[in-house]
């Protein structure tokens, strides 16, 4: 299909530490705020059916991750949106901290595993992902990364260079109270990715507090076009949704592209590596 001109995207700011019950009604109600808004995609937090608090999550049952999955699949398909929802699920070696890109016919199109751990927790119970998101949305090509990904530029400047124009990034920046606060005042959770590969940024974080009190969220959830200009931004305390109409035309890659051409002796690497990204996209997280 032909690319549109223009994507509406709506970027949902959750509670990071509730249960999966309470995390499935929010996810459902905001589905239907962003089809009623107009908006083509949703995006979700990292983890934000299951939580990203460890000491709940890692006692979940998967048959209840998996159904709270398929009910938003089906509310997919009931509004009619892209949906890219977010779980930590259990397999045979730790667990995979996933994100999982659903279609307006209620299939999950594409899945992307975390592959840079974050926090004592995430470590000791997951491990990373083997592959680069790159899928498409519309007939838009798209990537993907999961929160401290973000950190690591070649995994949406690669993609980018493959053709991505958007970058997801869901994300849930829970820490310590006062390195939250840290993260407020530098800007450090989520760093705009368009001043260095002239493509959009939709970054969908958490609030909230841990049950302990611990641990808190920042927040600061944006939409950001290719210059890293703010199209939107969430405050640091409440759970809410954000929207963009995306000027497809503006995301032109340029500073990938230059990356991709100079200097000369390293384009045969970064064309290997955007073979070997495509040959990968849709291998299955597992």
């Amino acid at each position: 299909m032909s690319a549109p001109a223009t994507l509406q995207v709506s970027c949902v700011q959750m509670h990071w530490a509730t249960p999966l019950e309470a995390n499935l009604r929010t996810t459902l109600k905001y589905i239907r705020a962003a089809a009623e808004a107009g908006s083509r995609v949703v995006l979700f937090p990292e983890a934000h059916l299951t939580s990203y608090y460890f000491p709940y999550l890692v006692n979940l049952d998967q048959k209840a991750v998996l159904d709270a999955l398929a009910q938003t699949q089906k509310a997919a398909l009931e509004f009619g949106v892209w949906v890219i929802a977010g779980t930590i699920q259990k397999t045979h070696d730790r667990f995979l901290n996933l994100a999982h890109v659903i279609s307006p016919d209620g299939a999950i199109t594409h899945e992307y595993a975390k592959v840079h751990m974050a926090g004592r927790d995430e470590m000791q119970y997951c491990r990373g992902g083997n592959k680069l998101a790159l899928f498409e949305i519309d007939g838009v090509p798209c990537t993907l990364v999961i929160c401290r990904d973000g950190r690591h530029p070649e995994l949406y400047r690669i993609p980018a260079m493959a053709g991505a124009q958007i970058l997801f990034h869901p994300s849930c920046s829970s820490d310590e109270i006062e390195a939250v606060c840290w993260k407020r005042t530098s800007g450090r959770a989520q760093q705009p990715v368009g001043p260095n590969s002239k493509i959009f940024h939709c970054v969908a974080n958490t609030i909230g507090q841990s049950p302990d009190g611990l641990q808190t969220s920042s927040g600061m959830s944006f939409i950001r076009e290719p210059n890293g200009i703010p199209l939107a931004e969430a405050g640091y305390y409440q759970e809410e949704m954000i929207t963009s109409v995306l000027d497809l035309a503006r995301a032109d890659r340029g500073y990938v592209l230059d990356s991709l051409a100079n200097p000369p002796f390293l384009k045969e690497h970064w064309e290997k590596m955007i073979a070997d990204v495509r040959l990968r996209a849709d291998v299955k997280p597992e």
